[in-house]
């Protein structure tokens, strides 16, 4: 029986670690179309590349997480803007 127990967490631990290796992170279905000061972005990445829709994700210095489109002119602006300091060395 506890032979049986133990295959069994190991199955299920297994499974979520494949879960987590595989799955493709955080996808936006909704889109927030408001500006947010640039003061309170925290940090901005792209969808990963499997989701269906492709998007940006604001995380703001509260925590909150926001999706925009990538078509939204002003999150490219910020993606963009955080991104290009990130290689130059300066922080925004």
């Amino acid at each position: 029986m506890k032979t049986l127990c133990f295959t069994l967490v190991l199955l299920l631990l297994s499974a979520c670690c494949l879960q987590i290796a595989t799955s493709p992170g955080s996808c936006c279905f909704r889109f927030f179309d408001q500006l947010i000061p640039q003061k309170f972005v925290a940090r901005i990445t792209q969808t990963h590349h499997s989701c269906v829709k492709k998007a940006f994700i604001v995380q703001t210095i509260r925590g909150r997480q926001i999706c925009y489109s990538q078509a939204f002119q002003w999150a490219q602006n910020v993606y963009d803007s955080f991104h290009s300091a990130a290689g130059s060395g300066q922080q925004n």
